[in-house]
């Protein structure tokens, strides 16, 4: 009896410890506790721990890519024999991408755009709409009458929803920074951090929104307009009285990143994503479709459909044969002889359309026959170009203005503005950011493990000093010069030299997927080709990405501790 009495005492006290175990640890995971400090995060030093765990959204017109290995580069038919598509293994990060390609009528939006706040007819601004609209004589034909996609293909309301073309990659490149800032300076306005209408009202060069800049300096951003830019309570709840009965002032703050609300950037996908993308092995369950065996974004060898509901109908707007873009009158093999609008066709197990045929699409990489697996095998991507915010002779981040917008001439005459009003100015990084570093050690990147001697057939492998810097070179591509002259005339120099042995340099951009003009070999989404970076086509488009944060996968929750 005795001692039972003993082990009741004893399970009585490990109740009591098990209890206050248990509030404590009730007490610690209180959602406005710190799990470091257990200091009150409701306040303006804690928007991070507060917001943690909020998930990105996804931005307007991107759907989810959930990352993983491929076999990148891995053919089924090779019958041109490029020796630029050797299979390797890769892994890409989770991303997001558009649904389909890039439309006209998305295009024109970022042409009245910039109209209004850029006007063409004031002196300052003449060539930044120029620069940005498309090249709408790529139809022209010497033998061929296209006169009317000429004239109407971009403009025209029946081709809104048919992807834009004309576009060089540059162009895509800068449509993608305008959507950053205008899909953001949306999300700032739902979220009660600008003015309702501010996103359309009295915009102008001068307020124009810019992401990066409102997050250096919310202040100063649109104007520097407190009734524009907004400060809001991160916590949505009013203060409470304390002990003397005085209500505290209401902190109110600034969108900032750890805010959670603003979204990545929107870009040109890397040729890894895109080809991932469009491979589309997510579906698949077969060994051998694992390993890269996959000819098309969709199942099986054919481009046609074995369903019954759409049995025989083609899955893709290519080039069927010599003179047969679409196939005979009345029953149309592909329903389209150009370009055709976007979701015309099924899309693949991700979800996007349009992966194989319509229009081929930029990609961001540079252009090398070789994809260099050895000094990476993750997120892949051969163009990076580091830079840095400049900062002021006054300590202050420099912000372009009316007066120091920069402008580039490139090879064929076109002049495009290289930044706009609102934006951060950026620099090369140096070795202050370099020094001592083992990822990188410059700020561009293009040619890196490129150019050596062991690649370059034109070293000299004896006197280095007995051959010209041209000889060694990697590649001795044309060098087109255009310049102006001091009365402000366009002065074109072009390259006819004989000594020229290849097409390929740092401005020579990777483009992916067939279009309307190619025939089915194309379409493999391991095919690649290159085309220069400041030039059109009537089949080059793009559609863009966005990188994704946080967990890899929508499917799987996190863990809980």
């Amino acid at each position: 009896m005795k001692v039972n009495k003993i082990v009741v005492l004893q399970l009585m006290m490990s109740m009591v410890l098990m209890l206050g175990t248990a509030s404590c640890s009730k007490k610690s995971s209180s959602t406005h506790a710190s799990r470091a400090t257990g200091w009150d995060v409701d306040s303006q030093n804690g928007t991070a721990a507060r917001n943690a765990g909020k998930k990105q959204q996804a931005g307007p017109g991107l759907v989810f890519v959930e990352g993983g290995t491929f076999t990148m580069g891995k053919v089924q038919d090779d019958v041109m024999h490029d020796w630029n598509n050797t299979p390797t293994q890769q892994h890409v990060q989770s991303f997001y991408m558009d649904e389909t390609e890039v439309t006209n009528g998305m295009y024109l939006e970022y042409l009245e755009w910039l109209k209004k706040v850029f006007p063409p007819t004031e002196e300052n601004y003449k060539n930044i709409y120029e620069g940005a609209s498309p090249d709408t004589l790529v139809w022209r034909n010497r033998l061929g009458y296209n006169e009317t996609m000429t004239n109407n293909y971009l403009r025209h309301p029946s081709y809104a929803n048919y992807p834009v073309v004309g576009v060089n990659w540059i162009q895509a490149v800068e449509f993608s920074k305008w959507r950053t800032d205008r899909v953001n300076e949306a999300v700032l306005e739902k979220n009660g951090y600008l003015q309702k209408g501010a996103k359309t009202n009295d915009v102008n060069a001068e307020n124009a929104f810019n992401t990066e800049g409102y997050l250096m300096s919310p202040s100063t951003s649109r104007g520097g307009s407190e009734e524009i830019v907004l400060k809001k309570n991160p916590t949505g709840r009013r203060p409470k009285a304390g002990k003397d009965g005085v209500v505290p002032e209401e902190k109110n703050v600034y969108a900032q990143r750890s805010s959670g609300i603003i979204l990545p950037e929107y870009r040109l996908p890397t040729e890894a994503e895109w080809e991932y993308a469009a491979a589309a092995d997510v579906g698949q369950r077969e060994y051998n479709i694992y390993k890269g065996q996959k000819k098309y974004p969709w199942s099986g060898d054919y481009t046609r459909s074995n369903k019954r509901k759409n049995k025989g109908d083609q899955l893709a707007n290519f080039k069927q044969g010599n003179g047969d873009y679409g196939g005979i009158a009345g029953w149309s093999d592909d329903g389209a002889d150009i370009t055709n609008a976007v979701k015309s066709y099924a899309p693949n197990d991700f979800g996007l359309y349009d992966m194989a045929g319509n229009v081929a699409e930029w990609v961001a990489d540079v252009y090398r026959p070789i994809i260099d697996n050895e000094a990476n095998d993750f997120n892949y991507y051969r163009g990076n170009q580091y830079a840095k915010n400049k900062i002021g002779k006054d300590g202050k981040v420099e912000i372009v203005t009316t007066a120091t917008i920069k402008y580039d001439t490139l090879s064929n005459g076109k002049v495009i503005a290289r930044n706009l009003p609102g934006e951060i100015a950026q620099v090369p990084v140096d070795e202050q950011e370099t020094y001592l570093r083992q990822n990188f050690s410059t700020s561009d990147n293009i040619n890196y493990r490129d150019g050596d001697k062991q690649s370059s057939r034109y070293f000299d492998f004896g006197d280095s000093e007995s051959g010209s810097k041209a000889d060694q070179a990697m590649y001795n591509s044309p060098k087109h010069n255009v310049t102006t002259d001091s009365l402000g005339k366009m002065i074109r120099k072009y390259d006819n030299s004989s000594k020229r042995t290849t097409l390929i340099d740092d401005k020579v951009r990777v483009y992916k997927g067939g279009s309307w003009r190619d025939r089915a070999y194309w379409l493999d989404p391991a095919q690649r080709r290159y085309f220069p970076q400041d030039m059109a086509t009537d089949y080059i488009g793009f559609r863009c990405a966005m990188s994704r944060v946080g967990a890899k996968s929508e499917r799987r929750k996190s863990p809980r501790n």
